[in-house]
């Protein structure tokens, strides 16, 4: 067991003062208490003024003399709470004596204390407010000013401004107006500027007069210092039919232009053309600003050097351009400026010079003639490199409106536009994005423009704005598709872009879908009639087979859909072939006409010649003997060779041949049987129904793309056709001879063809026209009425 050890108290530290009980009977040493920093001092001391301020209003004159309200009002913000009730306590004791010292000091304190929001409710919850609008008429300028000064800071707060109006506030604010001390006359035009932007106050400061006093001061130039704070006041009178109509019925509204006219102070300028623009919002207030000349006035500040002022007059022009007539004075006479403006160095000016442009060319040809006349399609080029997104979106827009008119669109197509809109088109501002793509509508109508747009990369920018989540991004950008879909290589290329499988994705949303992605969406397949006979499953009798078509068969959706070239590089298989179509002859490249022939039709060299022949007495002349090239020469060409298209020559005589046997017929019923019947000859002649089974024209196919090596089949060589063999070539030879016809693909390998004829009653009249499915295999010529059970015979069965 060790030994336990006695231990004594420990002493103080050194550097702590022992605590000191400090009894005082002398308030200046209580007052000097108020600066401590300690908290408990702060509080004691702040309750024994309070008791002492309660005996008696001498010993508040006396706290008064010490200066107790300076050190009390910095504990107003105290950290502590209890110190703050404590000296807010003091300041309330110390305020009801009615001495007017007590007024000015209280008034002062209140006025500080009216800064801070959570005080401001204190006051407001107290009942602050009418003894603060009563001490306005009080005989002692600064009682005046601090009480104003607090009732201004107070009605910063909506729900105060409401109530110093119920208070009747207006008749002694509109008296402090005429006050000797240019402070608080401020102070009341500051005051008068907060409690107007109300309705009801700018009613009460009708019917006091009020206008009038604010016009006095305007006229007197002994007050200018006023003038800022009184156009403030009457900027929002200008916000109220009624009022403003009282003002230009006194003759107000001609007094206010003819001062702003003459004023050289920019901050005068400025706020004039803000009170402007914030009034004309509403058209009768509009009318009547154009009916006191307001435009003479904007123009004016269009010229002066502060880019301040030009900036307030660009946004009143905006607002005031949607009064019609305004418009047209402010179009001719201020467009020249502002194009000249749109050169400036200042981003804010130049979008708001812009904007006015937007507004004034919008709905009206003649100003954007003027546009156009200013030379203002460089500029307007120019400020789509801005940096701000308004001022891009803006500009875009006038070019827009520009473009209505076939001159200016010519002129803006001319600088380039198509690739000046590739960095808005990259934008990520929903708005710029949404007026590039509608400019991209607005100019690809022009064949070049489209051109351009391919080149630059454009309709990859494009085709990804398909997939904004913005709607009105998207429905642009479906509109410009449509618009630049309508020639075959840019809707090739939209396609190869991925913007048909985008479209369809939209199309299947019941929340994007809208008409602007179907007209996309149709405007793509019928200008890529391959990929939409392979994805539908039918043509119209509006879109016309052209060479270069294909049919590959059912593509399901979201599978990728190749070209013809990519097809042609595929190996052979025992898939289903490839139909081609195409009777346009290649230069320099001649096919022989021989049945059997078994060229390859994947790849053609350049340099390669095959020569034609005509029957065979032409076969038994000498022929020229082309140089035959060894395997290894062969494969080198192949693979250096771009591929081609090979042309199709009997499908050539099929339609020669077609047209002599069609066009002399004079009716579309006799042309359209005649037409079946020759297809039919062509494709293995009339089948019976009962040896459908037997007829092997897959075998047939199988030796023909063996032959050529290749998937890709002409139709011309196919001599044993099935439904959807003939079927095409129906629909072909139809299209070259002006036979109206539809081709719709079936299940299992059926196609149809269907037309529509007109008949006559036995009385020669015209009846509605027939739809009629086209029979080319079991009873070429046949017309079965659509709808009856043969004609879905025929389809189905």
């Amino acid at each position: 067991m060790g030994k336990k050890v006695k231990t004594g108290s420990q002493d103080p530290p050194k550097d702590v003062f022992d605590p000191l009980l400090i009894e005082s009977k002398a308030p200046a040493t209580v007052v000097l208490m108020l600066s401590s920093p300690e908290n408990e001092i702060l509080a004691k001391a702040c309750n024994a003024l309070y008791k002492f301020a309660s005996k008696d209003d001498g010993n508040k004159l006396v706290l008064l003399g010490l200066g107790a309200l300076e050190h009390l009002h910095k504990l107003l913000s105290h950290e502590d709470p209890l110190i703050r009730r404590n000296a807010i306590m003091v300041f309330g004791i110390m305020a009801s004596n009615k001495d007017v010292v007590i007024h000015e000091f209280a008034t002062l304190c209140l006025a500080y204390m009216a800064a801070e929001y959570t005080t401001k409710v204190k006051i407001f919850e107290q009942g602050g407010l009418e003894p603060l609008i009563r001490l306005l008429g009080s005989p002692d300028p600064d009682v005046k000013k601090n009480s104003l000064e607090c009732i201004y800071l107070l009605v910063q707060d909506f729900q105060n401004r409401a109530a110093v109006r119920e208070l009747n506030v207006i008749p002694p604010l509109l008296g402090l107006l005429e006050s000797e001390y240019p402070v608080i006359q401020l102070l009341a035009l500051q005051t008068l500027e907060l409690i107007s932007k109300d309705r009801e106050t700018r009613i009460l400061l009708g019917e006091n007069n009020g206008l009038d006093c604010l016009l006095n001061i305007l006229e007197n130039n002994e007050l200018s210092d006023l003038h800022i704070e009184t156009l403030a006041v009457l900027g929002n009178c200008f916000e109220d039919v009624a009022t403003l109509q009282q003002i230009q019925l006194t003759g107000g509204l001609k007094k206010i232009v003819s001062f702003l006219e003459t004023s050289t102070v920019p901050d005068i300028q400025k706020n004039a053309a803000k009170a402007i623009t914030k009034a004309a919002y509403d058209s009768e207030i509009r009318k009547i600003l154009h009916w006191g000349e307001v435009e003479k006035f904007l123009l004016s500040l269009l010229e002066t050097n502060n880019d301040e002022v030009k900036v307030a007059a660009s946004q009143a022009i905006s607002a005031m351009c949607e009064n019609m007539d305004s418009k047209c004075v402010l179009g001719l006479q201020g467009i020249p400026q502002l194009v000249q403006l749109l050169s400036s160095d200042n981003e804010e000016l130049k979008e708001a010079v812009v904007t006015a442009l937007t507004n004034l060319t919008t709905g009206s040809p003649k100003n954007a003639s003027v546009v156009a006349e200013a030379e203002g399609i460089q500029p307007l080029m120019n400020t789509l490199n801005a940096q701000r997104d308004g001022a891009i979106s803006n500009a875009i827009a006038v070019l827009i409106n520009l473009s209505l008119q076939e001159p200016s669109r010519v002129s803006i197509q001319n600088c380039g536009i198509m690739r000046a809109l590739v960095g808005p088109l990259r934008s990520t501002n929903s708005q710029v994005q949404s007026k590039a793509a509608f400019a991209v509508a607005a100019f690809g109508c022009d064949a070049d423009a489209r051109a351009e747009l391919r080149d630059v990369g454009g309709l990859e920018l494009l085709v990804a704005l398909l997939q904004s989540k913005n709607e009105e991004v998207r429905r642009n950008a479906c509109w410009a598709v449509t618009v630049c879909g309508s020639d075959e290589p840019t809707a090739v290329e939209l396609c190869r872009l991925g913007a048909l499988d985008i479209l369809e994705e939209i199309n299947l949303s019941t929340n994007r879908k809208n008409k602007f992605s179907e007209a996309a969406l149709e405007k793509l397949l019928d200008n890529n009639l391959c990929q939409k006979y392979s994805l539908m499953g039918y043509l119209s009798s509006n879109n016309i087979i052209t060479n270069g078509f294909y049919d590959c068969g059912q593509v399901k959706h979201g599978e990728k859909f190749l070209s013809l070239e990519e097809l042609s590089k595929q190996e052979l298989t025992d898939r289903r072939a490839i139909i081609f179509i195409n009777a346009k002859p290649q230069e320099n490249v001649v096919e022989e006409k021989v049945q059997d022939e078994s060229v390859p039709v994947s790849r053609v060299s350049s340099k390669e010649k095959i020569r034609k022949g005509k029957g065979k007495k032409e076969e038994e002349k000498p022929k020229e003997v082309t140089p035959v090239a060894t395997p290894v020469e062969e494969e080198i060409n192949i693979e250096n060779s771009q591929w081609v298209p090979p042309p199709d020559f009997i499908l050539m005589d099929y339609i020669n041949d077609a047209s002599k046997i069609i066009l002399p017929l004079t009716t579309t019923r006799e042309q359209v049987v005649a037409l079946a019947q020759f297809v039919a000859d062509k494709m293995g002649g009339p089948i019976e129904r009962e040896e459908l089974h037997n007829f092997w024209w897959e075998l047939d196919m199988s030796k023909i793309e063996f032959g050529l090596k290749s998937n890709i089949v002409p139709i011309g060589k196919i001599k044993r056709g099935s439904f959807y063999h003939r079927a095409l070539l129906f629909k072909v030879l139809a299209d070259r001879n002006g036979i109206g016809c539809t081709l719709v693909r079936g299940m299992y390998n059926r196609a149809w063809n269907e037309v529509k004829l007109v008949e006559r009653s036995p009385k020669g009249l015209l009846l509605p026209p027939q739809e009629y499915v086209v029979d080319v295999m079991f009873e070429p010529g046949r017309l079965l009425k659509q709808g009856s059970a043969k004609a879905d015979q025929y389809k189905y069965i």
